[in-house]
């Protein structure tokens, strides 16, 4: 994933499944949990994504269960996928702050949530 941008849909994935093995459905619950609605992450858009992770090492499956008569395969971070979303994360934060700065410097009413 070094040569690709990371993707919002890719950081929220790889973020929940900081918790532990996911499946699809309860990795698509998470994100949205997580990023208050803000995601939309659709059924063939999370496995995309998935599919990308898995490609570049950051993720792999874990594991197959049945449930209600249906496959489920949950999927696990990998070493380098932490890494990864480490760096990307201090990448966000990094941003963030030069971003609230320049911000808080031209109006800092705006920091108190003022118009």
């Amino acid at each position: 994933m070094a040569s690709r941008r990371m993707t919002e849909q890719a950081f929220f994935v790889l973020t929940v499944l900081t918790g532990g093995p996911r499946h699809g459905y309860g990795i698509m619950q998470e994100v949205d949990e997580l990023s208050d609605g803000r995601v939309d992450l659709k059924v063939g858009t999370l496995y995309g994504v998935l599919d990308r992770l898995v490609e570049d090492g950051l993720v792999e499956p874990d594991r197959d269960e049945v449930h209600d008569g249906r496959l489920r395969r949950y999927y696990q971070i990998t070493d380098a996928g932490g890494q990864v979303l480490w760096r990307e994360a201090r990448r966000h934060a990094a941003n963030a702050r030069i971003a609230s700065d320049r911000l808080r410097a031209l109006r800092p009413s705006w920091e108190a949530g003022g118009a």
